[in-house]
């Protein structure tokens, strides 16, 4: 018995000995894992959001166009514009289009990050707006086209189209658009941000400040997906 009670305490001061480190304190160091880099982190998960459409609008519009045929001259060095009768041409084009905004991170980086303590600012990239489609009711056009003049021609009406296409995104995109680019984007960042630690009410979610009216149509891209 006694053998076995020796025994349990020489396993016991082995034990002890085995927990000893070279510090001269006597405590015991225990490796730590490596910290997260937790800015590195959320730019490597919002630059794998690639293009992020956050926004779809549904537009109708109709496109008008009215001209009159004049006579234009000069005679002995006076000007003259006379309006020709009965030369009066009407057109209107129904068409529907679909506006989409996203935003692009491709470019992302920890520059639009800023962290103060437990609070964070994400400055978004610029917002991007495209009309993705667009359709003609081609039943639905109606003509008005005097008698002595011609009607209008294929290519005339796909210049008009073309303008038409051209007003949606001028006449349609604002800074009411561009804010709602944000929230919507904002509830698409806030709950990953949070999973890095963050609380909701210190995320801040936002574009540059200096995005003015000047700056829209850098904003619109010009390429148009058309589909009738």
């Amino acid at each position: 018995m006694k053998e076995i009670i020796y025994f349990i305490l020489l396993c016991f001061v082995l034990s002890l000995q085995g927990c000893k480190s070279d510090d001269k304190s006597g405590e015991v160091l225990i490796e730590s894992e490596e910290p997260i880099d937790t800015m590195s982190l959320m730019v490597t998960r919002m630059q794998g959001c690639s293009r992020l459409y956050t926004t779809e609008y549904r537009i109708h519009k109709i496109i008008t166009s009215k001209d009159t045929a004049r006579l234009k001259g000069s005679i002995m060095r006076k000007d003259y514009d006379i309006v020709l009768p009965f030369t009066d041409r009407k057109v209107a084009i129904p068409m529907d289009a679909t506006v989409k905004s996203y935003v692009d991170f491709g470019n992302f980086t920890e520059k639009n990050i800023r962290r103060n303590g437990g609070r964070i600012e994400v400055t978004l990239p610029d917002p991007r707006f495209a009309l993705t489609s667009t359709r003609i009711d081609h039943k639905g056009v109606r003509r008005n086209v005097s008698i002595l003049r011609s009607e209008y021609s294929d290519e005339e009406l796909m210049a008009l189209e073309r303008q038409g296409r051209e007003s949606i995104l001028r006449s349609k995109v604002n800074k009411d658009m561009i804010e709602q680019v944000r929230v919507n984007t904002a509830r698409v960042l806030i709950p990953m941000i949070r999973q890095l630690g963050f609380a909701e009410d210190s995320i801040t979610v936002t574009f540059r400040k200096d995005i003015d009216k000047t700056d829209i149509n850098k904003l619109i891209e010009q390429k148009t997906e058309k589909n009738g």
